[in-house]
């Protein structure tokens, strides 16, 4: 591999580990990174579906991508 490729990974995992999605746990919370309020967000109502697709989408390019012999 070159090593500006050697570069672009270092630079990217270091940049993922610095960079976070998530809001800093409130002093005298409980960590769990939540506001207790149980509510659901988008993406859980649809966990499901995004398995499904996940699944279907894995079949799809792992049938495109075997090789076939004539």
């Amino acid at each position: 591999m070159k090593t500006i490729h050697k570069l672009y990974i270092a630079f990217f995992l270091s940049f993922s580990f610095v960079v976070s999605a998530q809001p800093p746990n409130p002093p005298g919370g409980n960590g769990a990174g939540g506001d207790g309020t149980g509510e659901q967000v988008p993406v859980d109502m649809y966990v499901y579906l995004l398995a499904v697709i996940a699944i279907m989408l894995i079949l799809f390019f792992s049938k495109k991508y075997i090789p076939r012999k004539i």
